[in-house]
């Protein structure tokens, strides 16, 4: 719950302070360098972890934590809170300091927030689980190491969303969010449509580095469609918590699902299962694009 509680406060925490530093004009080529150190450093704690838990078992993993998490606070302490214009942090007009926050209901009454939010929702109710099933169905059949397995997969993917992460900030330059957005749902569903024959070894190679490219690219898209389709309006922060929410819900059900199906039917039967929901996602995504395409 803590975990939960601290990762949905990062994203809405550091969309504000991007937007307070740099601007509307600065913010996606600083968003892309965020993701892009913030996917380096799980790739290597991920590896570090994998490699304790192998040598020292699962305790020095839940250590190493504890100090990455030490150093992180001690990074925070040395941003200056004066270097954040708290104005443009909500996503108010910079060019009007006076400009006031919209009302709330804008955000049930802004329709490019709506689509996004249903699309995703949809989507991390087949996306969410996948990874994790890969990791115990691999496991459980004695078929890899629990800590060098899920390491190895999280190395890879972490390192794919990196490059992910840089392209589609250049991509966001001279086109939209929404194309990469789309691109991001179609790779994860030709990840999702993998068979589940593929989940030991080196085959979970190409399903890793699917995700890594979709999910590189969502990171990307997400905060930027919703800081660019209501910028003006000082509900920015507000907004990215709204995603999340509707995300947390979709990813909250779907191991839930996941575990149903697998344990009725098989878990290579569940891997079936996610990529009808990312078809039907991807399909919310084009038929109400009107929307959204403009972002």
């Amino acid at each position: 719950m803590a975990t939960s509680i601290a990762g949905a406060a990062i994203v809405p925490a550091v969309t504000g302070i991007t937007l307070g530093m740099v601007g509307q004009k600065g913010f996606n080529r600083q968003n892309g360098r965020n993701q892009a150190f913030n996917r380096s450093g799980n790739m290597i704690g991920a590896a570090a972890s994998g490699l304790l838990g192998w040598k020292l078992g699962y305790f020095s993993v839940f250590a190493l934590s504890a100090l990455f998490g030490a150093i992180t606070v001690a990074c925070v302490l040395l941003i200056r809170p004066g270097s954040i214009n708290d104005h443009a942090a909500r996503g108010n007009n910079e060019d009007d300091p006076k400009s006031q926050p919209s009302g709330l209901t804008v955000l049930l009454r802004h329709k490019p927030l709506l689509v996004l939010g249903l699309a995703l929702a949809v989507f991390q109710l087949g996306n969410a689980a996948i990874i994790p099933f890969y990791g115990i169905s691999a496991v459980s059949n004695g078929k890899a190491n629990g800590p060098s397995f899920v390491a190895t997969t999280i190395v890879i993917a972490q390192g794919v969303m990196v490059v992910a992460s840089i392209v589609a900030m250049r991509i966001a330059e001279k086109r939209n969010y929404w194309l990469i957005l789309l691109v991001s749902f179609l790779v994860l569903r030709c990840g999702e449509s993998l068979p589940g024959s593929s989940m030991a070894g080196g085959g979970v190679v190409p399903v890793e580095v699917l995700d890594g490219i979709g999910t590189g690219l969502q990171s990307v898209a997400v905060p930027g469609m919703a800081t660019r389709s209501l910028y003006g309006t000082g509900r920015v922060n507000l907004a990215q918590g709204a995603v999340i929410t509707v995300q947390g819900v979709g990813a909250a059900f779907s191991p839930a699902l996941g575990g149903w199906v697998a344990h009725w039917i098989g878990y290579s039967s569940t891997f079936l299962v996610p990529g009808g929901l990312g078809l039907l996602a991807t399909l919310v995504l084009v038929a109400l694009g009107a929307a959204v395409k403009q972002y």
